[in-house]
This record gives structure tokens, sequence and C-alpha cells, in this order.
């Protein structure tokens, strides 16, 4: 049984605490061409993001612990919106379209991500980040 509960979410946590890129992701696909990609994503504030957008997919986020914000641009790279996910608070997710700028900004330790997009992977291309 995958049951995602305080120890699994405890073990990716310790895990991107320990990785230089300060995240790491659990997968619960079974691989890269997966046409569900769904997954836990542990993410520690400092941790870079870039300022991107998928082609391909829309993405959903749930946030079950910690607190972050999304945050959506335009073409011109300029901040168009800004929402703080924080279970405490009662925003627990986001929908994100497909083609949509967007990064995340990590504002609690152990923030942990339930994610949800289309497969199969595809890695961001040149295009789709935002310099």
């Amino acid at each position: 049984m995958n049951l995602i509960n305080k120890e699994r979410l405890d073990a990716v946590t310790a895990a991107a605490q320990a990785s230089e890129r300060l995240r790491m992701n659990y997968n619960y696909h079974e691989d890269l061409e997966a046409p569900a990609q769904r997954l836990l994503n542990a993410l520690e504030p400092g941790t870079l993001l870039p300022i991107h957008r998928h082609h391909h997919s829309a993405e959903t986020y749930i946030l079950l612990r910690g607190k972050m914000d999304v945050v959506y641009y335009n073409d011109q790279k300029e901040e168009t919106e800004r929402v703080t996910l924080d279970p405490l608070q009662g925003n627990y997710g986001v929908h994100i379209p497909i083609g949509q700028w967007h990064t995340l900004e990590v504002l609690e330790s152990g923030s942990v991500l339930f994610e949800i997009k289309e497969g199969p992977y595809t890695p961001l291309a040149e295009g789709d980040i935002l310099e």
C-alpha cells in the first residue's frame, strides 16, 4: 500500500533537506511515460524554481503541509497574480492552466505538495523558461 501519511511526508522532506536542490519527489506513477504523473513534491525555502510553463499539460497542486506562494506571470515577466497556499488557513491548492507562466516560492520548511499532471513527463524546453 502506498499510504500518504506523516512518515511518508517526513521521509521525502528529509530527502529534500539533504538535497542540493532543496527539493525531492516521491513518484506514484510507475515511469516517466505514464499518462498521469502523480507525485509528492517536497520543497524547502531557498529552492530555485524558474518561472516556467507547460505546453502539454495543466498542473494541479494540493498542499498537504507547509506554506508557499504560487505566482503567475505574463509574457513580459510581470507578476499578474499571487496566492498563498496554507492548509491551516483553508487554502489547499491550485489548478494551473496549460501554458500559464508560474513559479513557487516556498515559505515554510517541511512543505509538501501532491502534484498531478498529464504524462508522459516532458522536460522544460528552452522556450518554456522565462529568462
